[in-house]
């Protein structure tokens, strides 16, 4: 994989690349969206510990597909409230590889149920 960063264009505001180049013939997959779910079915309160969740999730699917952080190319998170920014971003600067995943956040109103203050989608490509 290859992180472009066009050196014309303002540098990414967090840890993540503008775009990651995927070779020719590379596997991929594309996950749901993650939510802090424990394999219990608890949903812990603070958005810190349901974005640890949602990265756990993200790799136990990679793993499961034997793939790793390093295969991530793009991550799309929704979060309820700005005030959640740095402690998704801990989060994240913990479980990707390098070159970081291309990224976006979204603040939204709403997520699948109320409890849920963080949503994480992934797509990873692995060379075959």
């Amino acid at each position: 994989m290859r992180a472009i960063t066009p050196k014309t264009i303002s540098p990414p505001l967090a840890n993540y690349s503008h775009a990651i180049e995927v070779p020719p013939n590379a596997r991929w997959l594309y996950l749901a969206g993650q939510v802090g779910i424990a394999p219990d079915g608890s949903v812990p309160a603070s958005c810190a510990e349901q974005a640890e969740l949602c990265f756990a999730n993200i790799l136990a699917v990679l793993a499961e597909a034997g793939m790793g952080p390093g295969d991530l190319v793009r991550l799309n998170t929704y979060l309820l409230d700005p005030a959640d920014r740095a402690a998704y971003g801990a989060a994240r600067d913990r479980h990707v590889g390098t070159p970081p995943p291309a990224s976006t956040l979204v603040i939204v109103r709403a997520l699948a149920r109320p409890e849920f203050k963080i949503e994480v989608e992934a797509i990873a490509a692995k060379m075959s």
